[in-house]
């Protein structure tokens, strides 16, 4: 044996292996002899390219993403002798292939090692590239610098080791992503559509990623004040797809030390910077990595079932969201309409319950807050209560504790409607002046706020001269001897449907202004001064102390108009002036009691308004986690156990040999989407450009 045969045979059994088959597996050999077809003239078992592509191809793949010809490429690394069909002596060397850490480079080397010497010449690997690429796959100059430094120049081409071949592959994937950009980018501005920068990932990169990032890949432009997408843009998100292993496990660990188990983007690139040595992902990497996690979770807070949904490179979609939408497509629009009506009712009932226990809670302050509004005369003598603290105890002293919450029953019934009016109209006007990015200006803030407020006055005039004739009754009860008590029903029957709305101006004009400077203020503080964002979910603690801190100036400042509000609303007793409308009990109050008067009860009124807002905010989060909506996932469910949430990210199937010949088809895509669509077998078009061991017609390297 010669030298330079020594060195082909030492090469080819480094490769190829020795000429004794590994030891199989039960499992394997079964899954062998369930496909093989037996040779009629020396009876030998085998398997034809289809029936290689049946035992290595997932069974219940719907092959959206790499088709199921595609596999026979991995038919012609198994097929050693090139016969056309693999022994059992050859699936024992594939199976122990597959087996190897790094299969998916070994593949694709012994792939285009045409002499199978080691090495993988240029002119070799740029014919198979060429003939598996396909008619409309984007350009790639194979001539540029970066391939010169793997391959060198035209006058000076080299063959590629196994070392220097896989790492060519490495980063092959970011150079075509490269070049295709510069294709797009014909006036060099650095931009691209979203639509181009689409169709660069999935040709590069679909079989690498979920279903769920390919079907919302133009939305990347959102992350930026333009509608283009940037290089900058590009390779960020190409960096994180690169890293999406590493994404996982930091994710996973971020997740497992948050209470609720859900992160926010700072929490994520804290624990990355815990993780790495050094800084390994950039802002813009971490903001596209929310950014397609929160597509169908707005709050900024993602727990392991949003990020599944980026980091999860399943093949098919996830089980739970192909069902949701197989249910969702059988539904009728009438189903649909009925679900969404139901939702609507769900929705008010909590809202009318929370609104109800926040009504009742504050109730007392209210009631002291009325009496002292309508208190008359402006000397010492005349008054009775001295301030809102005497007020409060004469009313236990005189009335029993139960006289505090004289009255309650028809602001119960009557603030489910109120409350529910005043957020919706808030949130629709609001919805019509926002941009696509949910921008609004501060200017249609107010008149969102202050619609939502005129609006509410329907349901709120009613309620209020009821619960004030009703509040004041008491008091009327202990200056006048025999004065009789009226119930709600009487109250609302005596003053007939005009009278119900009396007063309805001076309800206009406090209500009007509260929620015009109400609901900007709140929006203003939950972002300016709690910071709250797209990637940042305020706690309860922070909503409640924006909503009190907004309704303090709000319940002040609009203090005058409750005040004439309640005195024409209020019955008038002997003696009192009666007031005959808006103007003239202003100019009365001025007169008789000076300016003073037009600011009673406004700190029991900002105690009232403050912490109704924070228990009717606590009691509706509380409801919706006690009482969810049927048909809808719990988020406590969702992220209650650490150990259960864990489970939603699926370990990888390492053992598993689809996955193993699914991952061993990820580099050789990498060079094009289209790799083994072109039927390689004599005859075939193209064919006469292979090298001869590719040609099936038995030559041996």
């Amino acid at each position: 044996m010669s030298k330079v045969t020594a060195v082909k045979e030492a090469v080819k059994e480094t490769l190829v292996g020795s000429t004794e088959p590994p030891q199989l597996s039960a499992q394997t050999k079964a899954r062998f002899n369930r496909h093989a077809l037996k040779d009629p003239e020396t009876g030998e078992l085998y398997l034809g390219a289809e029936q290689f592509i049946d035992a290595i191809a997932p069974p219940h793949e719907d092959y959206h993403k790499i088709k199921r010809e595609q596999y026979s490429i991995l038919f012609s690394v198994a097929d050693r002798t090139n016969k056309g069909k693999v022994t059992l002596a050859d699936w024992a060397y594939f199976e122990n292939l597959l087996s190897k850490p790094d299969a998916e480079y070994e593949i694709a080397f012994r792939l285009f090692d045409v002499d199978r010497l080691g090495a993988v010449k240029y002119d070799d690997f740029r014919r198979l590239y060429e003939l598996n690429k396909g008619p409309d796959s984007l350009p790639f100059d194979w001539d540029c610098e970066w391939a010169k430094l793997y391959i060198g120049s035209k006058k000076k081409r080299h063959s590629m080791d196994y070392q220097q071949f896989s790492q060519m592959l490495r980063g092959l994937q970011g150079e075509r992503v490269r070049q295709a950009f510069q294709y797009f980018d014909k006036d060099g501005d650095g931009f691209i559509e979203p639509e181009e920068f689409e169709r660069i990932i999935k040709e590069t990169s679909k079989h690498k990623l979920s279903d769920h990032l390919l079907e919302n890949l133009h939305t990347l432009c959102n992350i930026a004040q333009g509608s283009k997408v940037s290089y900058a843009n590009v390779r960020a998100f190409q960096n994180m797809m690169k890293e999406i292993d590493l994404v996982e496990l930091i994710v996973r660990r971020a997740c497992a030390k948050s209470p609720d188990g859900k992160i926010t983007r700072a929490e994520f690139l804290n624990q990355a910077a815990k993780i790495t040595r050094f800084s390994l992902f950039t802002p813009m990497e971490a903001d596209i990595l929310f950014h397609f996690a929160s597509l169908d979770e707005l709050s900024g807070r993602l727990g392991l079932r949003d990020f599944a949904k980026v980091l999860d490179p399943s093949w098919r979609k996830r089980d739970d969201e192909a069902d949701s939408r197989a249910s969702a497509a059988v539904k009728s629009k009438g189903a649909q309409f009925l679900a969404q009506a139901m939702e609507s009712a769900y929705n008010f009932a909590l809202g009318s319950m929370a609104g109800a226990f926040g009504a009742f809670m504050v109730y007392p302050i209210d009631l002291v807050k009325t009496r002292m509004q309508n208190q008359r005369g402006a000397s010492p003598g005349q008054r009775l209560y001295n301030n809102s603290i005497d007020c409060f105890r004469k009313v236990i002293r005189n009335e029993g504790f139960r006289g505090l919450y004289s009255g309650v029953l028809p602001q119960l019934v009557g603030v489910a409607p109120e409350k529910a009016i005043k957020l919706t109209v808030n949130d629709l006007v609001r919805g019509w002046f926002s941009d696509k990015q949910g921008k609004i200006w501060w200017g249609h803030e107010v008149i969102a706020g202050g619609a939502a407020g005129g609006c509410q006055v329907v349901f709120t005039n009613p309620l209020e001269i009821v619960k004030i004739r009703l509040q004041v009754q008491g008091e009327v009860a202990k200056s006048v001897e025999g004065a009789p008590k009226r119930s709600a029903m009487w109250i609302v029957r005596n003053l007939g449907l005009v009278g119900l709305y009396k007063g309805a101006s001076a309800c206009l004009l406090r209500d009007v202004p509260f929620s015009a400077i109400y609901f900007p203020t709140y929006n203003h503080l939950k972002r300016d001064v709690f910071g709250e964002s797209s990637t940042k979910k305020l706690g309860i603690l922070q909503l409640l102390t924006a909503g009190a801190i907004a309704g303090m100036p709000a319940a002040y400042l609009t203090t005058p108009c409750d005040v004439i509000k309640t005195r024409l609303q209020v019955e008038a007793r002997k003696g009192d002036t009666t007031y005959t409308g808006l103007r003239h009990a202003a100019k009365t109050i001025w007169k008789e009691e000076g300016f003073r008067a037009f600011f009673k009860g406004g700190p029991a009124r900002i105690f009232r308004s403050s912490p109704q807002f924070g228990f009717t905010l606590a009691a509706y989060e509380l409801l919706q986690n006690v009482l969810p909506f049927p048909g809808k996932p719990s988020e406590a469910k969702v992220a209650a156990g650490v150990a259960e949430a864990m489970a939603t990210l699926k370990e990888k199937a390492v053992d598993s040999p689809f996955y193993r010949s699914r991952n061993a088809l990820k580099i050789l895509l990498d060079l094009d989407d289209n790799f083994g669509r072109v039927p390689l077998g004599p005859g075939q078009p193209g064919w006469k450009s292979l090298p001869d061991w590719m040609k099936g017609n038995g030559r041996t390297a």
